[in-house]
Formats: C-alpha cells, sequence, structure tokens
C-alpha cells in the first residue's frame, strides 16, 4: 500500500509521545514492505542534526517538513476571545502547507492517508478534494476533554472560565470533524466510549500503542535504588500540570519528611520557574537529557501524576518495557490491561501517593517484581509487530 501520514509537528527526534508513536508505526509498516510518505508541520522549526535511528528510517521513506509559525500574540487572544472557534487549533493552518499538501496528492495515489491526531484535520476538506484515499484519523487524545479536565483542576475563576470555553470551542470543532473521516484508530476502550457519546458513527478501531522492544534493555547494575522520577514533556498541559502538583503537594516531604528519597524530574520544554523546586542533593529539575532510556534505566521508581488528559502514555509504556515500577493515576494508565499493585501501583490522590512511595522505597525486590511484571505485560499486548498487523489489516478492511 502507499500510505501518507499528516503530522503537526516533525517526528525528529523522538523526544516525547507524539514522535515516538508515529516513527514506531512509520517503521513497523516500511518493514512490512509498505510505501510511506510523511509530511509535517514544522512548528518548532526543528532543524536537529538526526542520529543514526533517524537516519535509517529518513531513508526509507518520502520525507516533507513545511515551516509554520504558531506563536499567538496578547492581540490575536484577545480578539479569539469573541471567536467561534479556538485559536489552539487555528494557529496550526498555512495556506501554503495546504499547497504543498495538494501537490503532493495530485502527484502521488495513496490508498491510505492517517491525520495524527486533530490539528492536522484543517487540512481534510483540502485532502478529499484532492485525494481518493481512504482518510483514517488517529485519535492520540480528545482535545476537548483535556481542555475541559484541565479547567477542572482550576481554583481561579477566571482560568476555570478560559479553559471551559476553549474546551467548548474545540469538542465543537471535534464533532463537526469526526464523522468526515472514514475511519477513527484510538489507543484506548475509554476514548472509543467517548467517541461513541460524541455521536461517532464511522468505524473506530482500538489499536495498542506498539513499540519496538528490542530498544529496551533494563540493566539493574546501574539502577540507584531508591530513587523517584519523572520523565515527560512540559510543553504538553497535563504533564506541567501533573508534575507541578506532585512537586507542591511532595516537596517538603521529599526534603524533610519521611519520604527521604532523591527525585529527578526530565524533559524537554521545563519552564524556569520549575528550578525554584530544586533542592540542593535532594530534587533535581534536569530538563532535557541526551538519552531518555538510559536515564530511565539509571532510576527506579517512575512517578506518573496525570490528573488530565487522555489517550495512552507512551513514556508508561516504555518504562514498563524497561522494567520500572511505576506509581501512576488512573488517568495515566488508560488503555493498558494492567493489574493493581502487581505490574503497576495506582494513586489517584495525596495520600495514595504517599502510601505507594513509602511502600516501594522500603522494598526493593517488591519493586523488581512490579517491574518484572510490567515488561510481560508489554512484551503480550504492546509489540510494534503485533500491533503493525492489526494496524494493516483495519487498513485493509476500510480499503
Amino acid at each position: 500500500m502507499k500510505i501518507l501520514f499528516l503530522t503537526h509537528r516533525v517526528p525528529f527526534p523522538q523526544n516525547g509521545g507524539y514522535p515516538i508513536v508515529v516513527c514506531n508505526t512509520i517503521r513497523g509498516l516500511v518493514n512490512l514492505g509498505h510505501e510511506v510518505s510523511l509530511v509535517a508541520l514544522n512548528a518548532k522549526k526543528n532543524h536537529h542534526q538526526h542520529n543514526d535511528d533517524d537516519k535509517d528510517l529518513l531513508s526509507r521513506i518520502k520525507y516533507r517538513a513545511f515551516d509554520i509559525d504558531i506563536n499567538v500574540s496578547v492581540f490575536d487572544v484577545a480578539v479569539n476571545l469573541f471567536s467561534k472557534t479556538s485559536f489552539n487549533i487555528d494557529r496550526y493552518y498555512d495556506v501554503g502547507f495546504e499547497r504543498l499538501l495538494i501537490a503532493e496528492l495530485k502527484k502521488t495515489n495513496y490508498d491510505i492517508i492517517q491525520f495524527e491526531g486533530l490539528l492536522v484535520s484543517l487540512y481534510m476538506t483540502a485532502v478529499r478534494k484532492n485525494s481518493k484515499a481512504k482518510l483514517i484519523y488517529r485519535l492520540h487524545n480528545v482535545e476537548s476533554q483535556i481542555w475541559h479536565r484541565l479547567a477542572q483542576q482550576k481554583s481561579d475563576p477566571f482560568k476555570k472560565s478560559y479553559l471551559k470555553m476553549h474546551a467548548k470551542r474545540i469538542k465543537n470543532y471535534e464533532l463537526q470533524q469526526l464523522n468526515n473521516f472514514d475511519a477513527i484508530a484510538v489507543f484506548t476502550a475509554q476514548d472509543k466510549s467517548t467517541l461513541l457519546e460524541y455521536g461517532t458513527k464511522i468505524p473506530i478501531q482500538i489499536l495498542h500503542l506498539g513499540i519496538n522492544l528490542d530498544h529496551y534493555k533494563p540493566d539493574f547494575s546501574k539502577t540507584e535504588f531508591p530513587s523517584l522520577f519523572f520523565l515527560g514533556s512540559l510543553d504538553w498541559l497535563p504533564n506541567r500540570e501533573g508534575i507541578e502538583w506532585f512537586l507542591e503537594n511532595f516537596k517538603q516531604e521529599l526534603t524533610e519528611g519521611d519520604l527521604r528519597v532523591k527525585f529527578y524530574v526530565a524533559g524537554n520544554d521545563i519552564p524556569e520557574r520549575f528550578d525554584d523546586f530544586e533542592v540542593m542533593g535532594k530534587i533535581f529539575i534536569q530538563g532535557e537529557v541526551d538519552d531518555a532510556l538510559e536515564f530511565v534505566n539509571s532510576k527506579s521508581i517512575m512517578i506518573v501524576p496525570l490528573l488530565s488528559g487522555g489517550g495512552m502514555r507512551v513514556k508508561i509504556v516504555e518504562g514498563m518495557a524497561m522494567q520500572k515500577c511505576i506509581i501512576s493515576t488512573s488517568l495515566g494508565a488508560e488503555g493498558i490491561n494492567f493489574k493493581n499493585g502487581e505490574d503497576i501501583l495506582i494513586a489517584n490522590d495525596q495520600d495514595e501517593f504517599y502510601e505507594a512511595i513509602k511502600r516501594c522505597i522500603a522494598d526493593e525486590e517488591y519493586c523488581k517484581s512490579v517491574g518484572l511484571n510490567a515488561r510481560k505485560l508489554i512484551e503480550a499486548e504492546h509489540d510494534v509487530n503485533k500491533v503493525t498487523q492489526k494496524l494493516i489489516e483495519f487498513y485493509q478492511k476500510m480499503i
């Protein structure tokens, strides 16, 4: 098959959930002999040096990136208050990118065009007019749900009202777009249920997140026990909100209380204000790390305090593949077929996080057994080869 992927950001380097998912999917399809193209919006003007993994994948696909400016001025925000749409979506539309996309569609007859997330759905009308391909929408998150949950977490009346406004506008846009695709792929049963509640009539397929297990090789001789860590991109609001909540609630316990364990925070786009949480020798705000898996391997207990958002957390799947003992909210672990206390620990409030951390830092063997069970679960359900085969069957069914 000839398959085109449309993304709202360049998936290189693979340093976050979205790029990891996109690249793993493309790699799996290419490995099975399919012809894949990738056309990406380059919102961050990302021109990094490609590593060997990136170069290998790029050599096997057709790839185009288009620079786009998504910055919004204070004036733009003020004007948007009187609009019916959200600038969080509108800013990803660029007429130049649309022309590039149309030219690509006239040049190649694709069988499948996969829209990776809601933000590239802005170009669906142009794609429909210029291609007979089946249009698949892969839902990474129910975007309006994220904004609604963010609003629920706010105590400030203005912030709560502002976020609710955007949640409503984004939901209206989602409702307009969903049934215009030919089919939708989701990661979790929860997301499928939400789409059905939204009145989605087209086929919805649950396809687990797949990873290349050969890349995940834990080495316990290099692991610090006990140690807590968080790894995630803080340009994604739910991640930033969750880790801020955790630091505000546990800073004192980690530095002066009973939870005497070092805590490491790593990821890209960490705001400068997070430096205020750093405590010498106890809490480390590290920022972006050179090798994410090496960082994960070096620590023992992973914290995922996700309070809003949806879809499936790639970092949890990667952490489980690295045999980490993970403490997560129920929301963070959505889509994973876990058994609480056996292959992950679920904590949904401050008290539950406290008890889970206390138990884990006191019992290294228990942590290792949870991590081992986690790896077995990922091998059974998240092997990229198995997931890709199911994706191909889904495509063939649509065609």
